[in-house]
């Protein structure tokens, strides 16, 4: 009887867990869909102000090229680990059978955001990675 009620608290801590880290993944999707409006729609600015470091260059129209790509990977890195971390907090706070896999791939693509996406990706490894103690 004594392992039943260890059971029982343990699926209640595990539940706990899951709803508050979707709740965490549902808050850093939409902070991360939000970054990307916002670098979409200040991408003017962005241009001027990094063309504005160009002055003494010698090839300065490379670099703004340079700076293009990687302002676009940014954007589209913001957008794909936006959508990612919702799809993974509504398969925590759905309970799906299939939220783990997602749920891995959000914490790996939250890992380069510093210092959230650091945190909550190493603490969502830590949950649902297998253990070798098992």
């Amino acid at each position: 009887m004594a392992n039943n009620t260890v059971a029982n608290s343990t699926d209640i801590t595990s539940n706990d867990r899951a709803g508050l880290l979707g709740t965490l993944w549902a808050v850093y999707g939409i902070v991360r869909l939000v970054i990307a409006l916002v670098l979409i729609f200040f991408n003017g600015i962005a241009t001027v102000m990094f063309g504005a470091l160009l002055t003494r260059v010698p090839n300065p129209f490379a670099l703004m090229t340079d700076f293009h790509i990687l302002y676009v990977f940014i954007i589209v890195w913001n957008i794909l680990s936006g959508i990612v971390a919702l799809g993974a907090a509504g398969g925590l706070l759905g309970r799906g059978s299939s939220a783990r896999k997602i749920v891995i791939l959000a914490a790996f693509l939250a890992l380069p955001v510093l210092p959230f996406g650091v945190m909550l990706g190493v603490y969502t490894l830590i949950v649902f990675l297998p253990s070798r103690r098992t």
